[in-house]
């Protein structure tokens, strides 16, 4: 029997006991190491050769990962690690590090119950590794923390024992700092998450070259730092790896320290699922019941050019087997289940069923998209995963050739579904498409694997930022009169304070919450009691108030309503850019009593018209998409760097001394943004290492509204004069 199938075997007998499972992703700041890190750990279990390890970058399985030395999709894979003599299964998710890709980074958290923070021992806790805490925290993700390349302290910057317990501590400080922080932010995390050598939550060690330690493992081994230095710099690393390899520390660590799906589920399943806890559903999800009903969270989308599309997700409950007819959240009918089975890397391996507690690979779910529930009875969907990011980058994207377009529209909307933090804009007619993403490399990515895996010539235009309108004060009450002049509706809108817009943002307050729940979450953000008890529709971070008594006909013509404002909504009335931080508040109706006068065309346009000369009124403003930039970058340099943030529009916050290097932090608008990597590189004599991290948006300076305005109304084909009540520039 090969090596391959005995530990498919031997997961598959793991499978049905949840107490010897962990569920964990390894994330972290790109270039950190965790691929190679990852590689290592399928070495230890032994799916890789140990030869190649650490430079195989098996979980990097794309083309254009290997060729760009980054991980672009989130990978699984399934392992086994016997630990004080007990065997467990380790479904692992290799995350990506670079941030236009931390849509799947949010995603796999949701998968997991644990998650192992990679931090390079020389650059310390970096703007990726406090996002990547901030998205496991939210998901109610345990966080360990591994300190990688510590050779380098050895051999680049030589570092004594004292130098090198100095700076990790730091390290371990700065980590414990950003953990403490955001769980003070998020009240509902009652546990202490922080990381600690003494307890054997944080590991140190070389991924490159295979050895690893942590306070128990060098209790058992009798090593130490002053031995480890030794051998470091006498070059005996494969002695060192042999002595304390690194698979076996973090292994332990991982079975030891994460929690299993049995101590999880009954601590996240209320956190990540809104339904009825009287539910039998709800009971056998935190229990983790594998004879209950089968319940599915879809966390990505994949394609197998042999067996088409592959939903990937964790099973809360039941068990997922070949056949089953199941539904899928959103949509109507059933999907018949054709596969199931486990990822190994790149590989997918089909078994006979997969138990609740597992992540699973299921073919035939044809109408499910990454966020969707899956279910053998109809229920309340999970919580809608909230990314931390939204689009701020926009391409346009033809087919070279006319007969492509078909196949074009169909590509995009399977990467639509693939991704949800990629917004596709479909235009039939013209044959022009939007995408819109994460920054100029999420673009990059999309486009070139639509060439490359498809076979489609596109050509795309330069990318476009996407701006924001919105409100700045409050209006005066505003009259919108429908066509045929029947009906009227009289609205204001005010401005949402950002604790209340942020709040909308992250999905604390939704919809499709009970509306006690999220009375509660708007009050907790600042919405006063009775406006909380008013709330009509929640629109993107904008809130519709219905403030009327008793209208005749105002209940079969609200649907017609909220469409309206949604329209006035989706597009502004600067630009036609999405509005955000409009608290909206329908006052009063006249409506005709014939329902005929009132249909959508009456009802609708009258509506949107309302709402747009109100925010006119309320000085609406576009906003623009900032990014926090940090440079490091030598002393020599530094001037340069600084001056391209500056000469960006940008502002720099702080500059200080950081080992060798010096850094320089500050946010600049993403616009200005857009070909930094190639002046950063020239102005610095490719010196400079950087990250950018979306800050959201910020209003733009007065004197530069209108141009921009008129620029983005031209590039929409929208008439060039703006209404005469717009004369606050």
């Amino acid at each position: 029997m090969g090596r391959r199938k005995k530990i498919v075997q031997e997961c598959e007998t793991l499978m049905d006991k949840p107490e010897n499972i962990r569920n964990i992703a390894i994330a972290a700041h790109v270039d950190h190491g965790k691929t190679t890190l990852t590689d290592n750990l399928l070495a230890g279990a032994g799916m890789i050769s140990d030869d190649t390890a650490g430079e195989q970058l098996a979980m990097d399985t794309e083309e254009d990962e290997q060729e760009r030395g980054i991980t672009i999709d989130a990978a699984n894979v399934s392992m086994t690690h016997e630990y004080e003599g007990t065997n467990h299964l380790i479904n692992l998710i290799d995350t990506p590090g670079h941030v236009d890709f931390g849509g799947d980074v949010t995603r796999a958290m949701r998968a997991v119950d644990g998650a192992l923070v990679v931090v390079d021992a020389v650059e310390g806790a970096m703007p990726q590794t406090e996002t990547v805490l901030r998205q496991a925290l939210r998901e109610g993700v345990k966080p360990t923390l591994f300190i990688n390349k510590v050779d380098r302290l050895i051999s680049e910057l030589q570092e004594g024992p004292e130098e090198m317990q100095e700076r990790m501590t730091s390290v371990i400080r700065e980590v414990n700092d950003l953990i403490r922080g955001m769980t003070e932010e998020m009240d509902d995390i009652e546990e202490d998450w922080t990381v600690s050598v003494e307890d054997g939550t944080v590991g140190f060690g070389s991924a490159l070259y295979k050895w690893g330690v942590s306070l128990p493992s060098m209790q058992r081994t009798g090593m130490d730092f002053g031995e480890i230095i030794d051998l470091e710099r006498a070059d005996k690393r494969q002695e060192l790896a042999k002595r304390t390899p690194l698979a076996d520390v973090v292994l332990d660590m991982v079975c030891e320290h994460f929690p299993n799906p049995v101590d999880a589920q009954p601590r996240r399943i209320p956190r990540i699922w809104r339904g009825d806890d009287e539910l039998d559903v709800a009971e056998q999800m935190q229990l983790v019941d594998e004879d209950g009903e089968v319940v599915l969270m879809v966390t990505d989308i994949g394609i197998d050019p042999h067996a088409g599309e592959i939903a990937a997700g964790r099973v809360f409950s039941g068990t997922i087997e070949k056949g089953q007819e199941l539904y899928v959240s959103g949509t109507a009918g059933k999907n018949r289940v054709q596969s199931v089975g486990i990822y190994m890397g790149g590989e997918r391996e089909e078994v006979d069923h997969v138990p609740a507690g597992n992540i699973a690979a299921v073919t035939g779910l044809n109408d499910a998209i990454a966020g969707s529930t899956v279910s053998s009875e109809e229920m309340t969907p999970f919580e809608s995963i909230e990314h931390i990011s939204e689009p701020v980058i926009t391409k346009s994207v033809e087919a070279k050739n006319m007969d492509d377009l078909p196949k074009l529209i169909e590509t995009l909307q399977q990467v639509a579904k693939e991704d949800p933090t990629i917004d596709i804009e479909i235009n039939e007619d013209t044959g022009e498409h939007l995408i819109s993403g994460q920054g100029e490399l999420h673009l990059e990515v999309v486009t070139q694997r639509i060439e490359r895996n498809q076979g489609i010539p596109v050509t795309t235009g330069e990318p476009i930022v996407v701006f924001r309108e919105a409100p700045q004060e409050d209006s005066r009450e505003v009259e919108g009169i429908s066509p045929n002049r029947h009906n009227r509706f009289y609205l204001t809108v005010e401005t949402l304070e950002q604790d209340i817009i942020d709040t909308l943002k992250q999905g604390k307050a939704s919809m499709d919450m009970p509306e006690l729940e999220r009375r509660e979450a708007l009050q907790d953000a600042g919405l006063d009691k009775d406006t909380s008890q008013n709330v009509e529709h929640i629109h993107g971070a904008n809130i519709i108030v219905d403030d009327t008594k008793g209208i005749q006909h105002l209940n079969e013509t609200m649907e017609l309503v909220l469409e309206g404002f949604e329209e006035a909504l989706n597009d502004g009335p600067l630009a036609a850019e999405p509005v955000e931080g409009a608290l909206i508040t329908l006052h009063d109706a006249r409506l005709h009593e014939d329902a005929i006068h009132r249909g959508p065309a009456q009802v609708i346009p009258a509506v949107r018209q309302a709402l747009h000369n109100a925010l006119i009124d309320a000085r609406v403003k576009l906003l623009e998409p900032i990014q926090e930039v940090r440079i490091d970058v030598p002393n020599e340099h530094m001037g340069a760097a600084s001056g391209e943030v500056q000469g960006r529009r940008g502002r720099v916050d702080d500059m200080y001394q950081e080992g060798d290097l010096m850094v320089v932090e500050g946010v600049a608008p993403v616009e200005e943004m857009i070909g930094f990597s190639s002046d950063i590189r020239s102005a610095t004599e490719g010196r400079a290492s950087w990250n950018t991290e979306n800050a959201g948006f910020q209003v733009m300076a007065d004197n530069l509204q209108p141009d921009q305005i008129d620029e983005i109304r031209e590039r929409k084909g929208m008439k060039l004069e703006l209404p005469e009540s717009i004369d606050y520039f």
